[in-house]
């Protein structure tokens, strides 16, 4: 585990994951659940870091069955999936608390919605310094250097930290 950068604690035999125990990945991801000769294997649940979490069944390693729910609760489903599906496009928080009184827009399913970083862009999975292309986690811990394409995709589509809301003001 030392060499992927991964920390385990738990159950050992003969130097390999078995028992009850949790492991965390080099990317904060974190599985906790049994382990059966070095695998994921039986009930068990990846946590990620950006709150989701993946509860399965596990069979050397492989999900045989499991559920994806989101951060804030919102279930995924692969089968008669209507959120966010064309017809309906509110976020999940819209959907469960209601929609904003008019001219008052909710601009992520987070409201209110993240600080960004002054200069930066939010790119869905972390911020984004476009001088450096560098892409940061919501924790500011490196994820990874944007390539031309994706460099691109983030200025033209993604909030950027300079955003103004324009708030509608009545006539005295």
């Amino acid at each position: 585990m030392e060499v992927t950068g991964g920390r385990y604690s738990g159950g050992t035999v003969r130097g390999r994951m078995e028992g009850q125990g949790c492991y965390t990945l080099p990317t904060g991801t974190e599985y906790r659940g049994a382990l059966r000769d070095g695998m994921f294997d039986g009930e068990g649940e990846l946590l990620f870091p950006n709150g989701g979490t993946y509860r399965a069944v596990w069979h050397r390693g492989v999900p045989t069955q499991g559920k994806y729910t989101f951060a804030d609760g919102l279930e995924y489903k692969d089968k008669k999936w209507h959120y966010c599906d064309g017809y309906d496009r509110r976020f999940y928080t819209e959907i469960c608390s209601g929609l904003k009184p008019a001219g008052i827009s909710q601009l992520t399913n987070l409201d209110p919605p993240r600080k960004i970083p002054e200069g930066c862009y939010d790119c869905g999975d972390g911020f984004y310094n476009a001088e450096t292309r560098v892409i940061v986690d919501y924790k500011f811990r490196f994820l990874r250097n944007a390539d031309d394409d994706e460099h691109e995709w983030i200025v033209r589509t993604c909030r950027k930290a300079w955003d103004e809301t324009i708030e509608h003001k009545l006539k005295p």
